[in-house]
């Protein structure tokens, strides 16, 4: 059975050396979580993520969840395993005060996040998706709404889901069908069906509250006809007491490829009760609240399987003998060589580690841009970070979900035969990961956002600032540094496909927005690699005590440059291809 450790010392590096969390002090959330704070909050987090959630991991990837009647009951340990959770403050964290929550910092909640969904992503979808539903509910909520909705919600008492997906629309919201019919006591009966919908039925929480997408009746065509409602499984009473069973049934379990552990429902909505969000007809407005920390989180998601699967992986390849090293045994008093030493592993370990370090980097620096796009108090920083979250998100979205499904594959790899045996668990991590890239909108989508919408807003302001970002960073470095010689090269590759995107048609665009997507997060992935070198480098030079750690970080940061940052060059000349060779067949060729 694979197990979990949280990489406690490399958090806690990337929060107090890379990101320096503690010149944010004057920010909310910030000067609570001094880092004697933050280490115990994470330790404490490790410890329930390895003691309880990782046990429970395989439990619900074998027994998963069922349905009776329209009641899911989810696997073994799972309701005592969220009880706990809730019990213990987690799902309250990063919410706001006023509503009963900690008001720590959304930085910090990714840390956590990153821990719990290691230990079992099934599980962490459930206080995940109410986390969103919630923030949804606090951005677009009427004060009355947000009294009755959000303590609970925040306690961990209630749950939420998103409700976006029918049977014949996805992405494309513009096609959606669920009607609402206004009341006349200013309720709204909601009808249709939603397809997808994550926890949409369970049995860890006494409510659920379900923020769903729907028409009224005077709506015009397209994606500017559709309100959001809240959609409570129980009515709840104007003293937050539960009422009678609202009109809204899973119609059906999804049998699927992996997370197991989380119902994916069909959920049928006959005539039930709902109360709509902010103004008629700009639902999406609210709902990209929610979904946009969602992609950052589904982000996380394969930063975290990626993580969890590398660990387990290494810890094999040291202990696993077979064959001898190529240059000669290396364990001579043993039947042979533990497979560690094999240069094909390391380069297959090394992959999988400077994409989780890196991408630990990248997300929490994600992470920070929102806290500062919200609570800072200078209005020009608020605007660069989300500039800068506008450009993250997609790139988090989809690099580090379908980097994600690589390093899993890797890891089982590196088991051979075993890692496809049940009894180990590489498996499960390959195929939980496999609906990452798929959900929260596809990564080709993702990608399209990027080369099309976030690349050319305000006149491409977001896109300048990174490069300038990058550029700055680079002219303030030590010019001899391998590392800055190659994040220059892999910048330009970026400067030359950002000119070509920008004036190309929109069918030569779309033929290269994931190359595009690739190229531009390797560079960010460049730049926080480069700077963590440049720490590790410093540390070194001081002696300190943990030459060990910082000396890992440095062979970790030459590899990436050395054998993954000039994949910017191919990505660039792909981009440069166009769309000929695409358009070359007819669709009935295919």
């Amino acid at each position: 059975m694979a197990s979990y450790n949280a990489p406690l010392r490399d958090m806690q590096f990337v929060l107090d050396e890379l990101l320096q969390v503690q010149d944010y002090a004057a920010l909310p959330g910030f000067a609570e979580a001094t880092p004697d704070v933050t280490a115990a909050i994470l330790e404490e987090a490790g410890k329930l993520a390895s003691g309880v959630l990782a046990p429970l991991n395989a439990v619900g990837d074998h027994q998963g969840c069922t349905l009776v009647e329209g009641e899911v009951t989810t696997a073994p340990g799972f309701r005592e395993a969220y009880q706990l959770y809730a019990q213990s403050g987690w799902t309250g964290l990063t919410a706001s005060p006023e509503y009963g929550g900690q008001g720590l910092s959304h930085l910090l909640g990714i840390a956590v996040r990153e821990i719990m969904t290691s230990a079992n992503l099934a599980f962490s979808m459930f206080a995940g998706l109410s986390h969103g539903a919630a923030n949804a509910i606090a951005n677009g909520g009427s004060d009355a709404q947000k009294a009755l909705y959000l303590p609970p919600m925040i306690e961990g008492r209630w749950t939420g889901t998103m409700n976006l997906t029918e049977p014949h629309c996805g992405t494309d919201l513009g096609l959606l069908r669920t009607r609402a019919e206004p009341q006349a006591d200013g309720s709204y009966r909601i009808s249709g069906t939603k397809i997808f919908i994550s926890a949409g039925e369970h049995d860890l929480a006494e409510n659920i509250v379900h923020l769903v997408l729907a028409r009224l009746p005077d709506a015009p065509p397209g994606v500017k006809g559709i309100s959001l409602f809240i959609v409570p499984k129980f009515l709840v009473n104007a003293d937050g007491s539960l009422g009678a069973r609202n009109a809204v049934r899973c119609g059906s379990l999804e049998e699927k490829m992996g997370i197991h552990g989380n119902p994916t429902c069909v959920m049928n909505y006959d005539g039930a009760s709902g109360y709509l969000i902010g103004q008629p007809h700009q639902g999406l407005r609210v709902m990209f609240v929610m979904m946009n920390g969602a992609r950052l989180a589904v982000g996380v998601q394969g930063l975290s399987l990626a993580s969890v699967a590398y660990q387990n992986a290494a810890r094999y390849a040291r202990e696993r003998l077979q064959g001898r090293a190529p240059g000669g045994a290396v364990a001579p008093e043993l039947a042979a060589d533990p497979i560690v030493m094999h240069p094909d592993v390391q380069r297959m370990l090394l992959t999988q580690r400077a994409f989780v370090e890196g991408g630990r980097a990248l997300t929490y620096w994600a992470g920070l841009q929102v806290d500062l796009a919200h609570k800072h108090p200078d209005a020009a920083t608020r605007e660069a970070a989300n500039d800068l979250l506008g450009l993250l998100t997609p790139m988090i979205k989809a690099y580090c979900t379908d980097k994600g499904v690589e390093c899993t594959g890797l890891a089982m790899q590196c088991f051979g035969g075993h890692g496809y045996i049940r009894e180990w668990g590489m498996e499960q991590f390959v195929r939980d990961a496999r609906i990452t890239p798929l959900y929260e909108g596809t990564n080709g989508v993702q990608a399209m956002d990027l080369a099309t919408r976030k690349l050319r807003l305000d006149d491409g302001r977001a896109m300048r600032r990174f490069l300038a970002l990058v550029e700055d960073f680079c002219q303030g470095q030590d010019d001899s540094s391998k590392e800055v010689q190659a994040l220059r090269l892999a910048l330009a590759d970026l400067a030359v496909a950002v000119d070509y995107m920008g004036s190309a048609d929109a069918t030569a665009t779309a033929a290269g927005a994931v190359d595009f997507l690739h190229l531009t997060a390797l560079v960010a992935f460049g730049l926080q690699w480069a700077k963590m070198a440049g720490i590790a480098r410093q540390q070194l030079a001081q002696e300190t005590a943990e030459a060990d750690f910082y000396r890992a970080k440095l062979h970790t940061a030459q590899f990436f440059f050395a054998r993954i940052l000039p994949e910017t060059s191919i990505h660039l000349q792909r981009i440069g291809s166009g769309a000929d060779t695409l358009r070359a067949f007819d669709p009935e060729q295919f």
